[in-house]
């Protein structure tokens, strides 16, 4: 078989047996005139090899495969060198696993920590900084954060009037039941006594995940999380005038929307509507 045939019929380059050879994997004999001339066998070693390296061996660790099938065995995994080299890769795998899982959760770490400290625990912090300004202290001007969840970027568009919603006061909520964020079930048609304040957004971001393409240019899309801080640092004014209860309200399941509750220290629940009933 000649080196043309066997790159057209492996689907390698002429180049990668050139390199095979020269690493005494696949050795073909030569010719009187030079040619090389590859025996059957090395249909299925160069097939073992794009296997393995596929499976992120390196060309290298396919020896004791190659040297296998070259001894007459039909299958590259039948001698013991090559099962160990199999358990070689995988104790070299799992060691890689381990030092990038370290990594991704020491970056995690790190993401968590200054997304709470990019939060503003009270009102009377700076919500767009999240620093805290002492009344002695003149304020210097207030610097755009982008990194802050918080913060509102400048010419979002307004969302028009268009009167959709001048039907509802002085209907009645439907009688749907849905699981909040404290694991109950919360009945819209049956709250109870006193006054209930149903704030309902989109969605909302989490620290290091992008929004969806086009977020910003959909009226009154972007805001999501400053609205829940808001609703939370007037919680106790709510409830001083009369509100029995605060609920928030989206479309996420009620895991992803815990994990918004648990960072933003809301003190009510987030009701999860992943059906979109309540439209």
């Amino acid at each position: 078989m000649r080196v043309g045939e066997l790159a057209r019929r492996t689907g390698v380059t002429v180049r990668a047996l050139c390199y095979y050879e020269a690493a005494g994997l696949v050795v073909p004999r030569r010719l009187p005139n030079g040619y090389r001339d590859y025996a059957p066998t090395a249909l299925r070693q160069v097939e073992e090899i794009r296997t393995l390296t596929g499976l992120g061996l390196s060309v290298e660790d396919t020896r004791p495969f190659v040297e296998c099938l070259a001894s007459g065995h039909d299958l590259g995994d039948e001698c013991p060198a090559s099962l160990a080299a199999y358990r070689r890769s995988i104790r070299d795998l799992s060691e890689r696993i381990r030092l990038l899982t370290e990594r991704r959760d020491t970056l995690a770490a790190h993401l968590e920590a200054s997304s709470r400290r990019l939060i503003p625990d009270a009102p009377e912090g700076n919500a767009r900084t999240g620093i805290s300004v002492s009344p002695e202290v003149s304020a210097p001007s207030p610097v755009p954060v982008p990194a802050d969840p918080a913060w509102l970027p400048p010419g979002l568009p307004r969302p028009p009037d268009d009167d959709g919603a001048a039907h509802l006061p002085g209907g009645r909520l439907p009688d749907l039941v849905l699981p909040a964020t404290n694991g109950r079930a919360v009945g819209l048609g049956a709250l109870g006594p006193g006054r209930t304040v149903l704030y309902v957004y989109p969605l909302s971001g989490r620290p290091g995940t992008d929004l969806p393409d086009g977020w910003d240019t959909i009226p009154g899309a972007r805001g999501c999380t400053a609205e829940a801080c808001a609703f939370r640092n007037h919680y106790d004014d709510l409830r001083a005038v009369g509100a029995a209860r605060v609920y928030g309200l989206s479309s996420q399941p009620r895991e992803y929307q815990r994990e918004l509750a648990e960072r933003l220290r809301l003190p009510f629940a987030i009701l999860s509507d992943t059906g979109l009933a309540l439209r």
